[in-house]
């Protein structure tokens, strides 16, 4: 957590990402443009081909599970050995655990179902043991596209990715026992957990099951240790409530973008539930409402047994960080940070290409509409604008988006990665 030396967990999920042109693969697969329409799980080709183009049209990236077996293990041959396909590391865990083994100074702890190409693929400083080693890998598709790309009558606003898999032993959480039999040797600093949306489709029998052995776990991690759950796309109403009620209290910090951060509040009717989608950027008063209810309502207070303080929602032209007061330091710096790795990341340059990157951030906001918030005019040589609320600090920063991204997939498992580095955790009075 920002210090030399300091010792990071990672936890579920892991995977091989075989990232491609989209619209490439589709058309390979002889696919043809109709409708779109959104797919909870995805059950054949035809389920494929109408998600990605209601996601595409939007923008907007999702992940979704694909039940046949061998439908999916026949696309993913195709999309392997498709020119131009690349592969990499994948799963939130395996990122986040990427970004961080990229300092030096940090040992990182891989918990996750890693085969023999993840294994070759991780960074030399990251550790799997023997038990999560498997002779198989479970791999992701990752369709990408651009922006102003077109399939038929579709076009992509702004460039992003549909994710989809048959995935089981991440959707079955086979690492948690790894994990918590390696807790007291590695002795973490920090632990991320990840993947409990690949409990989706999995059944309400083993969904319940695996949460209630996740806050078990959580259980065990020694006092004072924050830690962070980032989130990512789910469909499951009822899994998300169960996330929300039973999870959310076991953990620290939180991370998730537009998508989660709307749907959370829709599954269990928070601020601003009615929309049914964002349009265009997220309005910044209606995400602020949000964070500040999920705080207030799910965090950490005086007559309220939950560890959550701080939540990090990051969308394509800004991301803010919420913090409760008194827990988290150095969260300007932790927000800019994120940004910049966006930029970066995206445009595969060391440092932000000014010619490349545009602000699609609002010039102007509201902080509030529940009630009555303050309206803010964003200085350009003050970029982290900071407010409070009832307890809470908001960290706003614009993000400079890359026009044209080399990459879309990981950017939230980096951006997460990078604002956690620069985080200051005050467990001494915060967390005992």
């Amino acid at each position: 957590m920002g210090q030399p030396g300091s010792t990071a967990r990672r936890w579920v999920n892991a995977c091989v990402d075989v990232v491609l042109s989209g619209v490439k693969l589709l058309q390979a697969l002889g696919l043809r443009s109709g409708k779109g329409r959104d797919h909870a799980v995805l059950h054949s080709r035809k389920d494929l081909e109408e998600a990605f183009a209601h996601f595409m049209a939007q923008g907007a990236a999702a992940e979704r599970f694909f039940s046949d077996q061998e439908a999916f293990h026949t696309i993913a041959q195709a999309a392997s050995e498709s020119p131009g396909a690349q592969h990499y590391v994948g799963g939130n865990a395996a990122l986040i655990g990427q970004k961080f083994a990229a300092n030096t100074d940090l040992q990182v702890l891989l918990c996750g179902p890693v085969g023999p190409k993840l294994h070759e693929l991780l960074d030399d400083n990251i550790f799997v043991p023997p038990e999560s080693l498997q002779e198989v890998d479970e791999f992701h598709l990752i369709l990408e596209y651009q922006a102003g790309e077109e399939w038929g009558p579709f076009k992509a606003p702004h460039a992003s990715r549909f994710i989809f898999s048959h995935d089981l032993s991440n959707g079955a959480m086979n690492a948690l026992e790894v994990f918590v039999s390696s807790l007291e040797e590695f002795r973490p600093d920090l632990v991320v957990l990840s993947g409990l949306h690949m409990l989706a489709g999995r059944g309400e029998e083993l969904q319940r099951k695996r949460l209630l052995e996740v806050v078990n776990s959580l259980s065990d991690i020694p006092a004072g240790v924050p830690v962070h759950l980032e989130l990512a796309s789910m469909t499951d109403r009822e899994l998300m409530r169960s996330v929300v009620h039973q999870v959310f209290p076991a953990v620290t910090s939180l991370g998730l973008n537009e998508q989660e951060l709307l749907f959370l509040s829709q599954a269990v009717s928070g601020p601003h539930a009615g929309i049914s989608s964002w349009d265009g950027v997220p309005d910044v008063g209606m995400v602020s409402d949000i964070l500040f209810w999920i705080l207030k309502e799910h965090g950490r207070s005086e007559s309220r047994a939950s560890d959550l303080t701080r939540v990090h929602f990051h969308t394509l032209a800004y991301h803010i960080l919420a913090t409760v007061d008194g827990h988290w330091a150095n969260q300007l710096a932790a927000v800019a940070a994120g940004a910049r790795v966006a930029g970066t990341q995206a445009c595969a340059t060391e440092a932000i290409d000014t010619s490349r990157v545009t602000l699609r951030a609002p010039q102007e906001f509201m902080t509030s509409h529940s009630e009555v918030g303050t309206r803010v005019v964003l200085d350009p040589s003050k970029p982290v604008e900071q407010w409070h609320r009832g307890g809470v600090t908001f960290h706003f920063t614009p993000v400079l988006v890359c026009k044209d991204p080399v990459r879309t997939v990981g950017l939230g498992d980096a951006i997460s990665a990078e604002g956690l580095f620069y985080s200051e955790a005050h467990l001494a009075t915060g967390f005992e």
